[in-house]
C-alpha cells in the first residue's frame, strides 16, 4: 500500500497556520500557492521552471482534461504526471466551476449535470461519481467532490439549494473515491463548503461536511463577484467549524492580498489564473505591487523590474526592454513576466510560512502592506 495522504500542523500564530502535507509525490510546504496548469501546463513556463522557484504542487482541471486528450488517454500514457513531465504533487478541481461557466446548452439535475463541450459542441455528461472517475484516471494526488458554485450575488433560497444539492454530491463522490480504491493509493478527496455570503449556511455545510470522512476541506463559492471584505467574513465563520488537523483550502484566490489575509484568516492552500494570466498581459507582480509594463513611463527606464527578487526575469531585464516586448505583442515578454509573477506569489508564501515559524506574521503582514502602499519606483 502506497504511504497515506497525511497533513501535519508544525505551527500556528493567530489563526495564522504552518504545516506540511505528504502525498505519494511528495511533500507540500503550507500556507501553499498553487499554480494553475489548467491543460497539463502552466503556460508559459516549463515545468522545471515552476518546481525551481518553489512550488510544490500544481493544479489540473478535469473539465479541460476530460475534453482534451481526454482521461482515459492520459490514463494509459502513464498518467498525468508522466503525461506533463510533473513527478511532485498535482491537485485537479472537480470540473464543476467550468461545466457552469464555460459549457453550452447545460442542465443540472439531481444525477449530475448534461452539457456541451465549449470546444466542439460534442455532448458530456458529469456526476459525482464521473468526476471522481475522471480524477482517478488522471492519478492525481489530491481530489474534489463535484459542486455547484454559485454566482454572487444571489438569492438565499437558489444558494441553500445549491448547498445541499453539494453536500449531498458530497456523500456520492466519498463514495465513488473508496469504490475506486483511492485511499489505498494514497490519495485524498476534498469536501467543498458552500454557502454562498450568508453566515448560517456556511456554518451548516462545514458542520455537514466535517462529519464525513474527507481528508481535507475546501471553501467554495468565494471570489465569485462578492467584495474581499465579503470572502474575510464567511473565512471567519467557516474555518473555525473545518477540523483543526486536516487542510483547509481556498479555491480561485486571489490577489497578493487576498492570501495574506486569507492566511491570518487559517486558509492554508490557494490556487489562481492571476499570476499566469496577468503576465501574458504585461501585468507583473512585485515587491512594491503591480507594475503595468505597457505604460510609456517604462519605455527608456534601464532599471530591472525589481531589484529585491531573485528571479531572473525580475532582476536581469530592463523595465525599457520588457515594456518593449509587451508593446510588440513577443512570446518572451509573456514567458518573462508570467516567470517574474510566479516567482513572487511563491516567495510570498514562503515568506510567511517563515513569518508564521517565528511567531511574527502580524509583523510581517504589516510590512507587506507597506510596501504595497509605498508603490512602484518612480518614474526617471
Amino acid at each position: 500500500m502506497t504511504a497515506p495522504f497525511s497533513f501535519t500542523l508544525l505551527a500556528t500564530d493567530g489563526a495564522a497556520r504552518r504545516g506540511e502535507i505528504t502525498t505519494p509525490h511528495g511533500q507540500v510546504r503550507t500556507p501553499a500557492f498553487m499554480p494553475v496548469g489548467t491543460q497539463a501546463t502552466v503556460k508559459a513556463m516549463y515545468p522545471g521552471q515552476v518546481r525551481d522557484l518553489g512550488a510544490d504542487v500544481v493544479l489540473g482541471n478535469t473539465y479541460h482534461l476530460m475534453l482534451r486528450p481526454g482521461a482515459e488517454r492520459v490514463a494509459a500514457l502513464g498518467g498525468l504526471h508522466d503525461f506533463m513531465n510533473w513527478p511532485h504533487t498535482i491537485l485537479t478541481d472537480s470540473g464543476g466551476f467550468q461545466v457552469m461557466s464555460l459549457a453550452k446548452l447545460r442542465k443540472l439535475t439531481e444525477d449530475g449535470v448534461t452539457f456541451k463541450s465549449h470546444v466542439d459542441g460534442s455532448e458530456h455528461a458529469m456526476s459525482p461519481e464521473r468526476s471522481v472517475e475522471i480524477q482517478g484516471l488522471l492519478g492525481s494526488d489530491i481530489q474534489m467532490q463535484l459542486d455547484e458554485c454559485v454566482r454572487l450575488p444571489a438569492e438565499r433560497q437558489e444558494i441553500e439549494r445549491a448547498m445541499e444539492l453539494s453536500l449531498r454530491w458530497a456523500e456520492r463522490s466519498r463514495k465513488a473515491f473508496e469504490d475506486h480504491g483511492g485511499p489505498t493509493k494514497g490519495q485524498a478527496l476534498f469536501g467543498i463548503v458552500q454557502g454562498g455570503d450568508d453566515h448560517d449556511l456556511r456554518v451548516r455545510s462545514a458542520s455537514a461536511l466535517a462529519e464525513m470522512p474527507f481528508e481535507g476541506y475546501s471553501v467554495g463559492g468565494l471570489a465569485v463577484g462578492e467584495p474581499q471584505d465579503v470572502m474575510l467574513d464567511m473565512l471567519a465563520t467557516t474555518t473555525p467549524v473545518l477540523p483543526a488537523d486536516k487542510p483547509r483550502y481556498l479555491m480561485g484566490v486571489g490577489t497578493p492580498d487576498d492570501l495574506v489575509e486569507s492566511v491570518a484568516k487559517g486558509i492554508d492552500m490557494f490556487d489562481c489564473v492571476m499570476p499566469t494570466r496577468a503576465g501574458r498581459h504585461g501585468l507583473a507582480y512585485t515587491s512594491r505591487g503591480k507594475v503595468n509594463l505597457r505604460n510609456a513611463r517604462h519605455a527608456d527606464d534601464p532599471r530591472p523590474l525589481d531589484a529585491e527578487s531573485n528571479c531572473p526575469a525580475a532582476r536581469d531585464y530592463s523595465r525599457a526592454y520588457l515594456h518593449h516586448l509587451v508593446r510588440t505583442g513577443e512570446t518572451l515578454g509573456a514567458m518573462l513576466l508570467t516567470w517574474n509573477n510566479l516567482a513572487y506569489y511563491q516567495d510570498l508564501m514562503a515568506g510567511l510560512r517563515g513569518a508564521i515559524e517565528e511567531g511574527r506574521f502580524a509583523d510581517h503582514r504589516e510590512t507587506l502592506r507597506q510596501c504595497w502602499v509605498d508603490g512602484d519606483i518612480a518614474a526617471l
